[in-house]
């Protein structure tokens, strides 16, 4: 087909996808005429459990052009320097997956294999002990990174916790401010033209109907419009991710906000713990097959801290994708397009990268079929790398109850076996294309779980190297002690 092009793209939906997507068109098209509508309805509810977010919301608070202080201060938002895993290994053993790197190469070794060497040869201190951004965190601590080129061991880098619903209200805000058009009301039919099968419109409850050139699909799961009106199918994922409901309750902060997300497993899941600045999220994942709802939500509640400030809500969810993300003249962003569960906090930024991938081949504002054919094959690529590393949770589990057994003993996609063995065999990590973790994060979570690789050739000189990472832990818990409480770096914000 000839390209087509775009003049008026309206979002069906709002919450965090659509006003995230309404944002960042609404400033990417300010130089244009392109109008943006966004069509929704108060009457219906968002999902909201996405609290949490991975270090690329950095990029795209610095395309809105907004100060991070206003940010923070709009979604009441606290810091976060990674995910604490407790009990994943073992009842009482916890782990850290940091966003950052360990240690620097020595002699242009790999810092990871310089240590495993060493471990292998009787070195006693821990891989997490190399890095900054984890000995932060363990001390509830924060500071701006700093990225000194000849101070490398305080490279790392952060992301958020806030209110969602404080968040879409922020960037509702911003893009009615910059030309972006709000519709209130329910969505009743979709028209379809009926020789291209393109959307033409959208009519609402009370009659109104909207035409538009690109249509995007922010509905959330009932994807009504890249599924319901276009019958784009969805690939479940559950037989390797077997979580299906989540429980989610709000409670009082009763304690300075940490700055990092907890993941604690439980009998037939696992346990969010996100702490904003005015309350604390939690919620329990867990598979249906394994353990009743009552059941779940009585384990929740008896492990929580903290008045409740709101019911349990039960979310129900298959894992998987959409085969197609964009299809036609929709684009599917958020929820509309799968859902991998929240443990890497990948939600958000997967609306994010939807978003950057809408943009980045609308390309001279048309749409193109072998621009769109690209779109969705590295959507595709991007959310099977994420689905291999949460898997790799499950899959290298400690635990004795039904589920884990059953998720440590089964099948995994062939992607991540060849990983895991690479890494066994030699130290390496395979960095495929479209991955959203980097080496140092399979490189924590490999050591978190206690897998090694096999013997490693030690270095020439081991007493030279052990004083080498000695001077890098004394560097770390120095930088560690300066730095001032995550809290007391939150008050500084608002002064």
């Amino acid at each position: 087909m000839s390209n087509k092009p775009v003049n008026h793209i309206v979002i069906a939906g709002g919450g965090t996808a659509g006003w995230m997507t309404a944002a960042y068109l609404a400033r990417w098209l300010e130089p244009t005429n392109i109008q943006v509508t966004l069509v929704e309805s108060e009457l219906i509810g968002t999902v909201g459990v996405g609290e949490a977010t991975v270090p690329g919301i950095h990029q795209f608070i610095k395309h809105l052009g907004v100060k991070e202080s206003e940010f923070i201060a709009a979604t009441h938002a606290t810091f976060k320097l990674g995910i604490e895993f407790e009990g994943w290994v073992a009842p009482e053993q916890t782990f850290f997956h940091p966003f950052a790197g360990y240690g620097v190469p020595i002699e242009d070794r790999p810092f990871h294999k310089t240590w495993w060497s060493a471990k292998q040869q009787g070195y006693s201190a821990s891989l997490a002990e190399f890095c900054l951004c984890t000995q932060l965190a363990g001390a509830g601590k924060f500071a701006q990174p700093s990225f000194d080129p000849d101070s490398r061991l305080a490279w790392y880098n952060y992301a958020y916790h806030f209110d969602a619903s404080l968040f879409a209200k922020y960037l509702r805000g911003y893009a009615e401010q910059r030309r972006v058009t709000r519709i209130e009301g329910k969505i009743q039919q979709v028209t379809l033209d009926p020789d291209s099968g393109f959307i033409q419109s959208l009519q609402l409850e009370s009659g109104q109907v909207i035409g538009g050139d690109l249509f995007v699909d922010c509905s959330g799961m009932s994807a009504l419009l890249i599924e319901k009106a276009l019958g784009v199918g969805y690939e479940d994922w559950s037989q390797w991710l077997l979580s299906d409901s989540a429980l989610a309750v709000q409670t009082r902060t009763v304690a300075e906000p940490d700055p990092f997300t907890r993941s604690t497993a439980r009998s037939a899941g696992w346990q969010w713990h996100i702490p904003l600045q005015h309350r604390v999220g939690n919620g329990y994942v867990y598979s249906s097959q394994f353990i009743s709802e009552d059941q779940a939500r009585a384990e929740l509640l008896a492990n929580i801290e903290g008045e409740r400030l709101t019911e349990p809500r039960l979310i129900r969810f298959t894992t998987g994708m959409r085969d197609h993300f964009w299809h036609k003249n929709c684009v599917a962003i958020g929820l509309s397009s799968g859902f991998l569960e929240p443990l890497e906090s990948t939600s958000i930024s997967l609306i994010q990268t939807g978003i950057s991938k809408l943009a980045a081949f609308l390309v001279n504002f048309e749409i193109n079929d072998q621009h769109v054919t690209e779109a969705n094959r590295l959507n595709r690529l991007e959310y099977e790398r994420i689905r291999d590393f949460i898997i790799l949770h499950y899959k290298l589990n400690g635990r004795p109850e039904p589920l884990w057994q059953h998720v440590q003993a089964m099948d995994i996609p062939a992607s991540l076996t060849e990983k895991i063995a690479r890494f066994k065999a030699t130290g390496d990590i395979q960095l495929l294309e479209q991955e959203s973790f980097v080496e140092e994060s399979w490189i924590s979570m490999f050591a978190g779980f206690g897998l090694s690789p096999a013997a490693l050739t030690p270095s020439r000189d081991s007493a030279k190297m052990h004083t080498v990472m000695d001077k890098m832990r004394a560097a770390i818990v120095k930088g560690r002690e300066y730095a001032p409480s995550h809290a007391d770096f939150l008050r500084t914000l608002g002064s």
